[in-house]
């Protein structure tokens, strides 16, 4: 199987966590973020993540594929409870998360944005829907202080740093693509049951966390 993604993408890290998870080898491909012919072609829109099955037929939607992917051996892993609290939690922060990582996220060394072209058209999409990236970056210690208050709740809401809701769910392939991508934001202070969860789902599910380009 072959999954098309972007690295920086939440929704793609949903889909390879389930990959992880299982050790059921995928490849993965990269896409130019400017690259509209190849997800036209495959699914008919512009979009990621997008898995290529091994009879060759396509399917988009992050929680389509996870869903598809954890029960192809009919051994479904994600089956634990689902906890409205984080639901809640994840809505509040998502609300101003985006202000925060997409300026960052327009400079930093993805291999989406390898030509200057696929760079460029991700700033120009985000920036005409989030505003201004100089400007919100002129916000971004307010939003670190958000982030902070936040993590703090979150990590009462952990049961354990192998399932936040102590057994594996859907809550944890909606958590841990955003402790992932706030890897990349310098400044950030994470709790202990916090950061103990992200770097456990990173080692289970392969992923890497950001850090080494945190800024």
């Amino acid at each position: 199987m072959k999954l098309f993604i972007y690295d920086h993408c939440p929704f793609c890290v949903k889909a390879r966590m389930i990959f992880g998870l299982k050790n059921i080898p995928v490849e993965l491909q990269v896409l130019l973020n400017d690259d509209e012919e190849t997800p036209k072609k495959l699914v008919g829109q512009k979009m990621v993540p997008i898995l290529m099955k091994e009879d060759g037929s396509c399917m988009p939607e992050s929680m389509d594929i996870v869903q598809y992917v954890d029960r192809l051996d009919r051994e479904p892993l994600l089956t634990g409870k689902t906890n409205p609290a984080i639901s809640d939690w994840l809505r509040h922060v998502n609300n101003y998360l985006n202000k925060l990582l997409l300026p960052r996220i327009a400079v930093a060394p993805f291999a989406e944005f390898a030509t200057p072209e696929a760079r460029r058209y991700f700033s120009d999409k985000k920036q005409a829907s989030w505003g201004d990236f100089d400007e919100l970056r002129q916000h971004a210690a307010g939003f670190i202080k958000n982030v902070n208050d936040d993590l703090r709740k979150l990590d009462k809401l952990i049961v354990k740093s192998n399932a936040v809701n102590g057994e594996l769910s859907s809550d944890d392939i909606h958590v841990f693509p955003l402790l992932r991508a706030l890897t990349l934001v310098a400044g950030v202070d994470y709790p202990s049951r916090v950061a103990d969860y992200r770097d456990n789902i990173a080692k289970q599910t392969q992923i890497n966390l950001l850090s080494s380009i945190a800024s």
